[in-house]
């Protein structure tokens, strides 16, 4: 079973290297990865001083983004 179509999403998940892996096997492919620390996270969340990893993965058709945090 792949994906074949979804709208833009994101989702937070506890353990973002298992989620990359489990949408990989879903047919979704991994674009990018990346940390902030900076006071945008904090003010995003609500959350100061927050740290927030980043994980963007591409849709099979390239059409749509799963952003991963």
């Amino acid at each position: 079973m792949t994906v074949k179509w979804m709208d833009n999403l994101g989702i937070v998940v506890e353990n973002i290297s298992a989620a990359i892996e489990f949408f990989t096997e879903l047919g979704l492919a991994p674009e990018g990865r990346i940390s902030i620390e900076s006071d945008w996270a904090g003010r995003v969340t609500e959350m100061p001083g927050q740290r927030v990893e980043i994980a963007m993965m591409r849709t099979p058709d390239d059409h749509s983004h799963l952003e991963l945090s």
